[in-house]
């Protein structure tokens, strides 16, 4: 139930962005001044990117991995580029 909450959240952030990233692209293009703004369109832009974001988070999300896979990924990375015991190259 964890991990579904995880993703719930994580899908949730996305798509909010997408949408008010789909308003500013179609604010940013269609209007000189604000009175110009069809605001309709404009949100209409933004739930349809929203629906999409959602869609998309179904066939999976980077930040919601299950733990041992990303722990696989660090051990496979550690050991190629010989990470120093910090974990990072800039520290």
């Amino acid at each position: 139930m964890n991990d579904w909450k995880k993703w719930a959240a994580a899908a949730l952030i996305r798509a909010i962005r997408t949408f008010a990233e789909a308003m500013i692209a179609y604010i940013g293009t269609g209007a000189v001044v604000l009175g110009d703004v069809n605001w309709l369109v404009a949100l209409s832009a933004g739930g349809m990117g929203f629906v999409i974001a959602i869609l998309l988070a179904l066939s999976g999300l980077p930040e919601v991995e299950k733990t041992e896979r990303r722990t696989e990924q660090v051990r496979f990375v550690a050991g190629t580029y010989n990470l120093p015991p910090s974990g990072g190259f800039f520290d």
